[in-house]
């Protein structure tokens, strides 16, 4: 076979497989689309009925609670929004973080966990199922998921930004226990 044989063998077969390709990536979906803001298209609003105690979730313990509970003297609420976030102080600087999913999946959230690498360890906390999470990269932080008494699951992770005077597990515990009397 020639060298210019080859070649158009070569660019038809390449050809051929780039049509198939195509082809079997392609979808059509019925609709037609709108444009962001047009007439018809997405507006934006967001029916929250549908979402019990919407951002309620970040007032379920007090500042000072959160603070006592790792070891401060006072927090100050850093974010809420999907998650709820505070920074406590007074000694060590502790980040401290609420995520409370209402649709959240313990098994999914334990094994994400794991595959990111963190070291999980099976407890109770007022007779519910948890665990508990570490990077082995960052030793001083703990996250503790729970399932929540209603549905979905708690989570509470505890970041000193230097060394913690103890175990960061116990007060991710804590707060999981406040919360878990409060819910009760």
């Amino acid at each position: 076979m020639s060298r210019a044989v080859r070649r158009r063998a070569a660019a038809a077969a390449a050809a051929v497989a780039v049509l198939l390709g195509a082809t079997a990536c392609t979808m059509t979906t019925d609709g037609t689309a709108k444009r962001v803001g047009a007439e018809g298209g997405q507006t934006g609003n967001v029916d929250t009925s549908q979402f019990e105690g919407l951002l309620t979730e970040c007032q379920i313990l007090t500042e000072r609670q959160i603070a006592e509970a790792v070891g401060g003297t006072f927090a100050d609420r850093a974010f809420n929004g999907a998650i709820c976030r505070w920074v406590v102080g007074g000694g060590t600087i502790i980040d401290v973080t609420l995520a409370w999913y209402e649709w959240g999946d313990f098994n999914l959230e334990k094994r994400t966990a794991q595959r990111l690498g963190f070291t999980t360890e099976n407890i109770q906390v007022h007779s519910l199922a948890a665990f508990t999470q570490r990077d082995p990269a960052r030793p001083g932080v703990c996250g503790v998921t729970g399932k929540s008494p209603g549905r979905g699951t708690i989570t509470w992770w505890v970041e000193p930004h230097s060394a913690p005077p103890g175990d960061p597990c116990q007060g991710a515990i804590k707060l999981m226990e406040m919360v878990l009397d409060r819910a009760g």
